[in-house]
């Protein structure tokens, strides 16, 4: 079924965004979750669709309220007359600009470590 699978992959790319950037690996996320961190690898890979109870369990144990797991995916339902089925739909979030200070502030660390290194050389 054509909608499942791209639910699937919906799901896995916001379950993947969110692990990593709490920074826990699988296994972490399926201890806190009760599940077994091959289940959480198949959900990030969009082998899978999840059951409600493991969105509410992933979402526990990344401390994070469930729809958040859902953002982007809407369902556009078919018109009266139409003859085609309604279709899922995601809106994948946008990435965050990095912070101009935060750039300047990494290249200059990078500019002192070059100089206290070459400063030590004898």
């Amino acid at each position: 079924m054509k909608g499942t699978r791209e639910v699937a992959a919906f799901f896995a790319a916001n379950l993947r965004r969110v692990r990593r950037t709490a920074d826990l690996s699988q296994e972490e996320v399926g201890f806190r979750s009760s599940l077994h961190r091959t289940e959480v690898g198949l959900l990030e890979r969009g082998a899978r669709v999840p059951r409600i109870d493991t969105v509410i369990k992933l979402a526990a144990a990344l401390d994070i309220p469930p729809e958040r797991l859902l953002e982007g995916i809407s369902w556009r339902p078919a018109e009266i007359n139409e003859t085609k089925s309604g279709e899922f739909q995601h809106t994948p979030r946008p990435k965050p600009a990095q912070d101009h200070q935060t750039a300047e502030k990494s290249e200059g660390r990078t500019k002192e470590k070059a100089t206290d290194q070459t400063s030590t050389e004898l």
